[in-house]
Parts: C-alpha cells; structure tokens; sequence
C-alpha cells in the first residue's frame, strides 16, 4: 500500500469514527417506554474497533514518514513540518500586512483635515511580495510532499 491510500484511509477512519460518536451520543439515552433509534453499545463497540485501526494505520504512517527521505527536504516528517511552519509564518505575513494596509476598518480614512492620519509601521507592498514568496514555497513543499506520497510505499 503507498502512503497517499493509508493518508485517505485515515481520513475515511476519522470521518468515520466522528459518525459514530454522533450516532453514539444522540442514541445514549431515550425516553422510558420507548426503544432508541439505535444501540448505543453496539456502536460505541463499533467505534473501538475503528479506532484500533485507526491507531494501528497511523503509527505506520508516522514510521514511514520518519523513514522516507526527500533529499534535501531530510524526512518526510521534515519536509510536513517545513510546510506546517511556512502555512503559519505566511499566516501571520498576510495579517500584518492586512493590518498595516486597514484592510478591514471601516471609516478609516480621515473625514476632517484637522483629524489625525492613521499611517501604516510596517512596509505592506514589502509584506504583500513576501506573502508571494511564501505561497509559492509552500506550493512547492506540498507538491513534493504528495509526489513522496503517492511514491513511497507505508512502512509496517
């Protein structure tokens, strides 16, 4: 099995057992007389089940992505790591320039001469050019990332 179909496996276990709790909580309890929509035991057994897998595939993935190598990326683990910390860094890029530029204030501009002008501190077309760069960096990272996926086979 490559990696990318235990990544999707993954996600189809946690949706899956997201489901179950739900169907779990909204079949705990029921009125006196009455039989509930479902047995709640049996799905609570059904969600341990899916999470004794689900805990089984993602220690695999987590061996494999400290395994696999990316060349210059180092691990796998590495290179999603890079990729987390480049996603937050371009985060907090955009909100400042967002912040210096007002974008979002509403009446922010002077209605008087005699008023105070709000001025931006930080270089925002400087920050917009940097937020570029990152997003292209990212891109780049991600795309490397799921070409690994998809050729790395999951590790046992």
């Amino acid at each position: 099995m490559k990696l990318a179909e235990a990544l999707a496996e993954r996600a189809e276990a946690t949706r899956r057992v997201e489901q179950l709790r739900a169907r779990v909580v909204s079949s705990a309890r029921h009125q006196e007389g009455e039989t509930p929509a479902e047995d709640a035991a049996q799905l609570l057994a059904e969600a341990g089940e899916v999470l004794d897998t689900l805990e089984a595939l993602i220690r695999r993935i987590n061996r494999t992505n400290a395994a696999v190598r990316m060349g210059a990326d180092g691990t796998l683990t590495d290179a999603l790591a890079r990729r987390d910390t480049l996603r937050l860094r371009h985060s907090v890029v955009t909100a400042a320039a967002d912040a210096a530029a007002g974008t979002g204030d509403r009446g922010y501009g002077r209605q008087l001469r005699s008023e105070l002008m709000v001025l931006p501190a930080l270089p925002v077309a400087e920050l917009r050019a940097q937020a570029d760069a990152l997003a292209r960096e990212i891109r780049e990272v991600d795309v490397r990332i799921q070409r690994t996926n998809w050729e790395a086979d999951l590790l046992d």
